[in-house]
């Protein structure tokens, strides 16, 4: 007796769901590895689970197999349209060599800030410590010499301080100087009062 047919519609238990997902995603890495091997098949296999988590197999690098796709769908959409073919070719390679510039300049600064270091080899991590450590010198250069102008800007305002100080110690000293007499001739007014009332 034969199996019944499975009915395909969402599988409302979260657990049986989850069960359901993982045999039948292991099935499927195993076909796609099955093809590659057996019939020398370039083969992509992206997956994400109902929580975003990425499964994948390829046969070589992913974003060269997805590239390849794209510039065959790229190719097959230009087909029949021989106006400005070569210029739209141009542009597309153009296209592709700004996008794996770019795609390895943003890989290159999630490195630097720490991320996805586990996919590097020794000799990378190497080379990324080296950048690092040269990165920091320069920072602290950097730090230095706007420390060192910081504080020579100091200086000078100290220096000027100085000098407006000494600008104006003479004035101040002559100031209390006229203010000494006067003091002294009401001491001396205080003394002959006292001496005319005895």
């Amino acid at each position: 007796m034969g199996r019944g047919r499975v009915v395909l519609e969402r599988i409302e238990n979260k657990i049986n769901r989850q069960v359901t997902f993982s045999k039948r995603r292991s099935g499927l890495l195993k076909k796609a590895f099955e093809l590659c091997v057996l019939c020398d098949a370039e083969v992509a296999l992206i997956i994400f689970s109902s929580r975003g988590k990425l499964f994948q197999y390829s046969s070589t690098d992913v974003n060269k197999i997805i590239e390849r796709y794209r510039q065959c769908r790229y190719n097959k959409s230009q087909a029949g349209n021989s106006f400005g073919q070569n210029e739209s070719q141009n542009m597309y390679q153009d296209y592709l060599k700004l996008k794996t510039k770019y795609e390895s300049l943003d890989r290159k600064q999630r490195h630097f800030s720490g991320e996805e270091l586990e996919e590097l080899n020794l000799r990378e991590l190497q080379s990324l410590e080296e950048r690092l450590d040269l990165t920091l010198t320069q920072a602290r250069q950097q730090q230095m010499k706007k420390l060192l102008a910081r504080a020579e800007e100091l200086r000078e305002k100290v220096h000027n301080l100085e000098e407006l100080n000494k600008a104006l110690e003479p004035k101040t000293i002559d100031e209390l100087s006229n203010l000494v007499p006067q003091n002294t001739n009401r001491i001396q007014l205080h003394a002959i009062q006292a001496n005319h009332f005895e």
